[in-house]
């Protein structure tokens, strides 16, 4: 059986057959020269698994234009930048030049590495992108995107949350609660909701509102009502907690101090009166549990002609 090696060196020297070299021997308008063997300088010291790995990926693809492997394309250099300095001969003791590098701890600024991906992906990432909340934040794209590997975590459903929650820290301690959306069921992305690359609503929403985008999947919550509920219609985040909560239907508060937030309990069940109240003399439930939703079942609002109070 072949190994692992012998297999993977066999795949790059397909591709490197495949791709032009007539692009290799430039020079920027910098000086900075390219390597002569394109990625064959760059497999020689870097012939490891992770680095390997970007045969299995779009980014390697010999016969697509758009491809840094493409005919006539620039393989590594094309991300990494001319690299016939780096990959020359250097004296001892000297520091070999460096090449663009890219994610968190290397000596390439933030612009530049994420320059260098806007230069193919400027219509991926959208207009928005420049001054949203993770451009103005700093954020990499290798910070969260990984183009070595040929699934890629954050476009992956199943993974993407926890790509998030490595910077949304308070967002995973909610999703973590016992009511929450089915993150860790691998159901549900985060961009489901946001738009990560940038959008001109407020928290990156992928619809005009809150409200809009909620009603995506909860359609059934949207009315139009012929007896409203007006926090309903106002902001679902009034009564919700959308990334988690300790109470059912992932209210921020349980019934009744959530109805009572605005709502008075003087002179109604949720009062904490005492059994000789009632008109039986005897305990209800209703008032024990002291839970409004008890009775006003139809809290996002009702389409009854005797629904006025939300109970039917």
């Amino acid at each position: 059986m072949e190994s692992p090696t012998i297999s993977r060196f066999s795949l790059v020297m397909c591709v490197l057959l495949l791709s032009s070299s007539a692009a290799l021997a430039q020079t920027t308008d910098s000086g900075s020269a390219y390597s002569r063997a394109g990625a064959d300088s760059c497999i020689a010291c870097h012939e490891d698994a992770a680095t390997m790995s970007i045969f299995k990926t779009p980014h390697a693809v010999p016969t697509d234009a758009r491809s840094p492997f493409g005919a006539g394309q620039l393989q590594c250099e094309a991300c990494h930048g001319p690299g016939g300095e780096h990959a020359g001969r250097v004296r001892r003791g000297q520091e070999r030049p460096p090449v663009i590098r890219f994610g968190a701890g290397t000596a390439t600024t933030i612009g530049e590495q994420n320059g260098v991906c806007l230069d193919c992906h400027s219509g991926d990432a959208g207009f928005a992108w420049h001054g949203s909340g993770h451009d103005d934040n700093e954020v990499a794209c290798a910070d969260c995107h990984q183009v070595h590997i040929a699934h890629d975590p954050v476009l992956q459903t199943a993974n993407q949350p926890d790509v998030c929650f490595d910077c949304h820290q308070q967002q995973r301690s909610q999703a973590l609660k016992p009511y929450s959306h089915p993150f860790s069921e691998g159901k549900m992305d985060c961009s489901g909701c946001h738009s990560t690359h940038g959008e001109t609503t407020d928290l990156l929403f992928v619809r005009q509102t809150l409200n809009d985008t909620c009603f995506e999947c909860h359609a059934e919550k949207r009315g139009p009502y012929l007896w409203e509920h007006a926090p309903v219609a106002e902001d679902c985040s009034t009564c919700h907690d959308p990334h988690g909560s300790n109470h059912p239907g992932m209210v921020s508060l349980r019934g009744p101090m959530l109805c009572q937030t605005c709502h008075s309990q003087a002179d109604h069940q949720s009062f904490a009166n005492g059994p000789d109240g009632l008109a039986d003399g005897t305990a209800s439930k209703y008032l024990l549990g002291r839970n409004c939703m008890n009775c006003h079942t139809q809290v996002h609002g009702s389409n009854h002609p005797s629904g006025s109070k939300l109970m039917r």
